[in-house]
């Protein structure tokens, strides 16, 4: 350890103390001389980082670090796992809060279906159906779009079939159904007239 000079007060500049003199009645007989020692601080960087080694831990200091750290390291994967089963439990909370609410709902809906006169209304609404001496009017497009009399043509060169597609569909059918003919010369190219 580094020992530090002491400083008296009423010092010389000379380096002797001014009350050890022979004359002066201070001091007795087995009072030492004090000098001063100038001290010289280090100019290197090392001086900064020495810090670290200053710092004494004592036993009782040890004890309560390597006690925290034995706390974090049993502790930190229990209270891990402590947080996990809290947020499971929340989303599970959650989830019956959500499954109560769709309860509620259906049987609010199951207490509808039990009032004779909603029934009535659905099955008037759904399947149309009247009650005895009633009648009944279904208007197909209720929504007053005008439909145009007349549309663009969807082509200058095109404007109707030369074929009427229906018969020649039927008659092919008809053809190969009752004809005795092979099949290479059921071909034929028959046009309808025009």
């Amino acid at each position: 350890m580094p020992s530090f000079p002491t400083r008296n007060r009423g010092a010389s500049a000379t380096g002797r103390d001014a009350g050890s003199g022979p004359g002066s009645g201070r001091g007795g007989p087995g009072r030492g001389r004090s000098t001063r020692v100038p001290v010289a601080l280090p100019e290197s960087d090392e001086a900064t980082g020495n810090w670290l080694r200053s710092i004494r831990f004592s036993g009782f200091s040890i004890m309560v670090l390597s006690l925290i750290v034995l706390f974090i390291v049993v502790l930190a994967p229990g209270l891990r796992i402590y947080l996990e089963q809290r947020q499971q439990l929340a989303d599970l909370r959650a989830a019956v809060a959500a499954q109560e609410e769709e309860i509620d709902t259906l049987r609010d809906e199951r207490a509808r279906y039990n009032d004779p006169a909603y029934l009535k209304a659905e099955i008037r609404d759904r399947l149309f159906y009247v009650m005895p001496g009633e009648t009944s009017y279904l208007v197909m497009d209720d929504l007053g779009q005008a439909v145009p009399e007349e549309s663009a043509p969807i082509s200058e060169d095109i404007q109707e079939t030369r074929v009427d597609w229906v018969q020649t569909l039927f008659g092919s059918a008809m053809i190969a159904g009752l004809s005795d003919l092979p099949p290479d010369q059921l071909t034929t190219t028959e046009t309808v007239p025009e």
